[in-house]
């Protein structure tokens, strides 16, 4: 693996932390958005970022100016992508976006350039073919806040490299992640095969008006001793990664309660900005959300 130049599209909830962690380990790093207005909201993301290394890594201050100056940032696709070695999409959870990306991403991108979707819930098959390069496309899947949960979930299709693969393995180590190799093609990976039916039963319950979000978290926090409950996760996770595969699922099998559960969370969080902690209130509010407090459990 000789990767120097990495692209990251998209500076959402991820996007940032996946690039911010690739430049703190030596990448140069060059951030993408279709707007300057969204670059520059990212860019104070960074400071955030910053503080967040210094207390849960130790970060000295030298290695985080060092980060910084590996940091570039710019609106112009081809721009972005000129040098890169590898290009980490995480443009919102949407097939048709994705594709849309995919077709302009092909004309622009160098011969060498790989490409990895970090999707959370789709397949690398499905935007294969609109790469323009099958073979140098996989799947390379971060959980939130990866400087603590750093696990990246390595996941090709039938037609990905041997050799892409374990490159793209080998990077992750390289930025500081737990690499996890998966041999064939899972619908949400392990992570969000295992956590997406535990969100969705919690939104189940919640829309079925069985219980409230902090009498759901509490059963499962004490239950289990999980340091979050289902609400809390989704805060994290952002509300509008979870309306967005709800809404795919909704579209796709036309059951009522997917419905009831899209419509739910449009109305109450998603058209009224409340999308978790990116946007300082989701099922919780934020810095200081109730399910921190020490007297939550009792």
């Amino acid at each position: 693996m000789n990767y120097k130049n990495i692209t990251i599209a998209g500076s959402g909830v991820l996007g940032y932390q996946i690039a911010f962690q690739t430049a703190f380990h030596g990448f140069n790093v060059t951030v993408y958005d279709i707007k300057d207005t969204t670059l520059e909201k990212a860019k104070l993301k960074f400071n955030t970022m910053s503080d967040a290394f210094k207390r849960d890594l130790n970060a000295t201050q030298e290695q985080l100016d060092k980060t910084f100056k590996h940091l570039s940032y710019t609106s112009d696709l081809a721009e972005a992508v000129k040098d890169a070695d590898l290009v980490i999409e995480a443009v919102p959870e949407n097939p048709k976006i994705k594709i849309d990306f995919y077709h302009k991403l092909a004309k622009v991108a160098p011969e060498k350039t790989v490409f990895a979707t970090n999707s959370s819930t789709l397949l690398p098959s499905q935007f294969a073919e609109a790469t323009g390069r099958p073979s140098k496309f996989l799947a390379l899947h971060f959980a939130n806040t990866i400087w603590i949960h750093n696990t990246a979930e390595i996941m090709g299709h039938p037609n990905t490299d041997s050799s892409v693969f374990k490159d793209v393995v080998a990077f992750a180590k390289a930025i500081g992640m737990l690499a996890l190799p998966l041999y064939k093609e899972q619908p949400g990976y392990i992570l969000n095969s295992l956590l997406v039916p535990l969100l969705s039963a919690a939104t189940s319950l919640l829309v079925n008006h069985v219980a409230e979000p902090e009498i759901i978290d509490k059963t499962w926090m004490k239950a289990t001793g999980a340091p979050l409950g289902p609400f809390g996760i989704l805060d994290v996770v952002g509300i509008t990664t979870a309306y967005n595969i709800d809404k795919m699922a909704a579209e796709k099998t036309k059951d009522p309660l997917k419905i009831k559960t899209v419509n739910y969370l449009k109305e109450n969080f998603i058209d009224q900005n409340k999308l978790g902690v990116s946007t300082g209130e989701g099922f919780y509010k934020y810095p200081n959300p109730a399910y921190k407090n020490s007297d939550f459990l009792k």
